[in-house]
Parts: C-alpha cells; sequence; structure tokens
C-alpha cells in the first residue's frame, strides 16, 4: 500500500489512473469492454486512465465493472477515536450548514 499523505493532489490522481489501467488490464479488459459494461464512452475510460478530467460519476462506475467499489466504503468515513469524537459527528449531522467564522471574507 502506497502512502499517498505526502503526495500532491496530481501525484495522488497519476496513481491512482497507473492501478486503474493495471487492474483493467490484469482482468483482460479492453478499454472499449470497461466503457460498455459502465454504461460510458470509450474516451472517458481513456481519459481517466490517462488522469484527465473525468466525472467521480465516471470514477465509480468504472470501479463497479472491475470490481473495486468496495474500497470506496471507507472514503470519507469519520474518523471516531473518543467520545468527544462521536459527540462533535453526531451534533454536526444535525446541522445543514457550517457557520461562518468572523474575519472571513
Amino acid at each position: 500500500m502506497l502512502d499517498l499523505s505526502f503526495s500532491k493532489p496530481s501525484e495522488v490522481v497519476k496513481r491512482l489512473c497507473e492501478r486503474l489501467r493495471t487492474e483493467r488490464l490484469a482482468q483482460q479488459m479492453t478499454q472499449a469492454e470497461v466503457a460498455a459494461r459502465a454504461g460510458i464512452g470509450a474516451n472517458t475510460v481513456s481519459n481517466l486512465e490517462a488522469g484527465r478530467n473525468v466525472g467521480f460519476e465516471n470514477v465509480v462506475r468504472v470501479a463497479m465493472v472491475l470490481g473495486r467499489v468496495k474500497e470506496f466504503e471507507g472514503l470519507f468515513l469519520p474518523k471516531l477515536e473518543s467520545l468527544d469524537d462521536i459527540r462533535r459527528y453526531e451534533d454536526g449531522a444535525k446541522r445543514q450548514r457550517i457557520k461562518r467564522r468572523s474575519g472571513h471574507a
């Protein structure tokens, strides 16, 4: 597992795109096959593997086709390491908006 914590966003994207391509090839699928199963265009798969801007929904669709959607389950889960964390999370879930802090434009 690679530690991406000190990487630039562009480096993270590059590594993930490389992994996606490697996974597709390991499953012996063409870009066109992945695209057809995901309900997207082959150019979208090509753009995704090249790290060009594509929508997040398309990333999820491709992950589903490749059987890798489980990896998304941990994305943006709250870090609950104490009772205070749990209380803040529960209180935050009730709020609809974040209040602006004074002094910010």
